[in-house]
């Protein structure tokens, strides 16, 4: 049987300001200055779709 996988995207649960708090709080716990650095990225991703959503009156979810 052959699996089917799908990329994760964390930026697509990030819809709150507390849901962005607690993601970048998690990141910063690592003292990884890379993951932080990515995570700052996702953040970025995720205020550009929820902008996205918000302008076009449109649902975040897939």
């Amino acid at each position: 049987m052959t699996e089917t996988l799908t990329t994760f995207d964390p930026a697509e649960y990030l819809g709150t300001d507390q849901a962005v708090a607690e993601f970048m709080a998690d990141a910063f716990e690592t003292n990884d200055p890379a993951y932080i650095a990515h995570a700052f990225g996702v953040v970025a991703r995720a205020k550009a779709m929820t902008e996205v959503a918000r302008q076009t009156d449109l649902s975040r979810e897939p």
